[in-house]
């Protein structure tokens, strides 16, 4: 199986207490999973990101490695 490692970005982001990441994706977002809340949260707007957008992220990040 191949894979593809993206450049980490060191844009200031650092692991929180309770979240899990930061995780930052092909499209430059970076993003924290809240385990108690079982959804991803966007530190720049300091809001969860809906399901449906983690899916189209996940897709995004799916084309891109089958490229």
């Amino acid at each position: 199986m191949a894979h593809k490692t993206y450049p980490v970005a060191n844009d200031g982001y650092l692991p929180r207490k309770g979240l899990e990441g930061p995780f930052t994706y092909s499209n430059g977002r970076t993003l924290y999973y809240d385990p108690k809340e079982g959804q991803y949260w966007d530190p720049r707007s300091d809001y969860y990101v809906d399901h449906e957008e983690m899916n189209r992220i996940h897709m995004h990040m799916v084309e891109r490695l089958k490229a």
